[in-house]
């Protein structure tokens, strides 16, 4: 199986976008504070898909990239403790937006806009879980879609997902937003309330962070039932720690350390 005209056009198209892609104009350091009314104006019109209250005293945003194996650290291992003792109880809002370093990263989140939000995060988790597989594989269309397949994705949806070209434009716009106005330098990122922190992070970190945030007199609330993702199968939507050093993305690193805002793209099979 190959990549249509038209899909190896688009995936080309982001290899070149992300290749260009250079240094961000300032960049933040671990502890800087971000203004928040930017935080919450993502750039691109891409809608923010959130699990947890949206009236939660704290949000936390993460820029976050498929191919980071960093991100798949903390999302295989941190984030269902994390999401149990603060998503779940409504003291945390939490937000994962898309930063697309690579072409692939960008398949992988127009695969996610095109299941809808409640099924966002269940598609990004999937390939988390997944990354060994597909991460690897030389045939990435192929892997990619067999993943997809588990989602519910078939033939013409994953194609009309993947030949989305206001969605990548948006999801670049998103990534330069980050770059140039928060001074994003890897992944993963998060924003705490508006606090830069740098690198994967343990429940323990977050915890230092989010825990004088909460009021003192704050009561547990059920999370709102749109953000929540399903645990299975997803149907596609009609609508078209301590140490933060860099590693590349192909490199299998503890969970405490970024990759890099840029890499080599992949480039589309032929």
């Amino acid at each position: 199986m190959k990549f249509n005209r038209r899909e190896t056009i688009l995936l080309a198209a982001a290899a070149s976008a992300l290749s260009l892609a250079g240094a961000a104009t300032a960049q933040a350091a671990e502890g800087d504070m971000i203004d928040i009314a930017k935080l919450m104006a993502p750039a691109g019109g891409l809608e923010d898909k959130f699990e947890g209250s949206a009236d939660a005293p704290v949000t936390v945003i993460e820029y976050a990239s498929p191919t980071c194996p960093h991100c798949a650290t903390f999302h295989n291992t941190v984030y269902e403790p994390f999401k149990e003792e603060y998503i779940n109880t409504g003291k945390v809002k939490f937000v994962l937006r898309p930063f697309a370093r690579n072409a692939i990263d960008a398949a992988i989140f127009l695969l996610a806009e095109a299941a809808g939000p409640v099924a966002y995060h269940n598609v990004i988790a999937t390939y988390f879980k997944t990354q060994n597989e597909w991460g690897m594989s030389d045939k990435p269309r192929d892997a990619l879609f067999t993943v997809a397949q588990q989602l519910g994705f078939t033939e013409e949806t994953f194609n009309a997902a993947l030949t989305n070209q206001d969605g990548f434009t948006a999801i670049e716009a998103q990534k330069n937003q980050a770059l140039d106005e928060f001074g994003l330098t890897g992944t993963p990122t998060f924003y705490v309330n508006g606090k830069t922190l740098s690198g994967g992070k343990t429940l323990e970190q977050l915890a230092a962070e989010i825990d004088p945030l909460v009021p003192a007199d704050f009561v547990p609330t059920t999370p709102d039932a749109a953000a929540a993702a399903p645990a299975a199968t997803t149907a596609p939507s009609t609508e078209a720690a301590p140490t933060n050093t860099m590693a590349p993305a192909n490199e299998t690193a503890p969970a405490n350390t970024m990759a890099p805002a840029t890499e080599t793209p992949v480039a589309p099979a032929q």
